[in-house]
């Protein structure tokens, strides 16, 4: 049908029409010739109508009807009904494809086949919210706090259990202060606890806040703040409880420690005093780690122990966090 509708139009129809055209102006101008004209040539035939399609710039339009949409024929049906299918599949799976990734993106990469990754060890604690100021009182590292104390509650200072871990009931004190005598019995031995008594006795203490907990792998930990007048006397019982190769009184389980030296810095901050130590090897029947903070006004202690070993994420873990709210 295409090779029918453009045949006429490109070839005969300018000859004919120039023709005709140049005729007919020759035989009203010329008259006479008409009659020659007739004696030498047979009389012509009624030129053809041309057709409208003739006309270089007419319109196609009057062609149209002359090609009829037919019904579809029975192959062309099943071809637009197998497209018809397969747009629907595509649909659908296009479709279970989208929620499958939405699906994905909501789930947590551990709990997806294929991309879930081993635990490094770390513990789930709670958003961290450090307490508030009372009104006009400073922080603790403000240029006008020459002290460096700590006008929050303590208590609230103290570092919230993680995530399924259980409650050590004896630590919590009454109103959440923990008397000194309980303190003092993290020390091994009856002479340790003697000396550190008399130091936090001398250099004012004036309250201890606790808590401890423990985890599903039987991870025992422990953190207490002690809180002094200002920074200098912290300093002077900080100085009296450690040094840089081992702390200067043996805590319970652990007969001796020494410096942590693959401790990392990185949670570290410059307004705290950090000193970690890990028990010497071999270990009795449990591991202890240990480590001693200064900040401001308070000095604190952080224990982890475990039957076997003790793992050094956690603790690392723990110690950090518990700096970030002093700090």
């Amino acid at each position: 049908m295409t090779e029918q509708q453009q045949t006429p139009a490109t070839a005969a129809p300018p000859v004919a029409t120039t023709d005709a055209t140049t005729v007919a102006t020759a035989d009203v101008a010329r008259p006479e010739a008409a009659g020659a004209t007739a004696a030498s040539t047979p009389a012509p035939q009624d030129p053809p109508t041309p057709q409208d399609p003739a006309t270089p710039e007419g319109p196609a339009g009057p062609q149209e009807p002359a090609v009829p949409q037919g019904p579809v024929a029975p192959k062309d049906r099943r071809v637009l009904r197998a497209l018809a299918r397969w747009t629907a599949v595509v649909t659908v799976f296009a479709a279970l494809g989208a929620g499958t990734a939405y699906g994905i993106t909501r789930m947590e990469r551990t709990d997806v086949p294929g991309l879930a990754t081993e635990s490094d060890g770390r513990w789930a604690y709670p958003e961290l919210i450090r307490p508030p100021l009372p009104s006009g009182s400073p922080a603790p590292f403000d240029t006008d706090n020459w002290a460096q104390a700590h006008y929050a509650d303590l208590r609230a200072l103290l570092l919230p259990a993680p995530e399924g871990a259980t409650d050590d009931k004896t630590l919590r004190g009454a109103d959440g202060w923990l008397p000194t005598k309980d303190f003092l019995t993290v020390f091994e031995t009856e002479s340790d606890r003697d000396v550190v008594g008399q130091l936090l006795t001398d250099n004012g203490l004036r309250h201890t806040a606790a808590r401890g907990w423990t985890t599903p792998d039987g991870t025992r930990t422990r953190v207490y703040l002690l809180q002094f007048d200002t920074e200098t006397v912290s300093d002077v019982v900080f100085g009296g409880l450690t040094s840089y190769n081992a702390p200067l009184h043996t805590v319970d389980g652990a007969t001796a420690a020494m410096f942590d030296e693959a401790y990392p810095t990185a949670g570290d901050l410059s307004d705290i005093q950090r000193y970690a130590y890990d028990e010497a090897k071999p270990y009795g029947e449990e591991q202890v780690r240990q480590a001693y903070l200064r900040a401001g006004d308070v000095v604190a202690l952080v224990l982890q122990s475990r039957k076997g070993t003790a793992a050094a994420i956690p603790f690392q873990q723990t110690v950090a966090l518990q700096t970030q709210l002093l700090g």
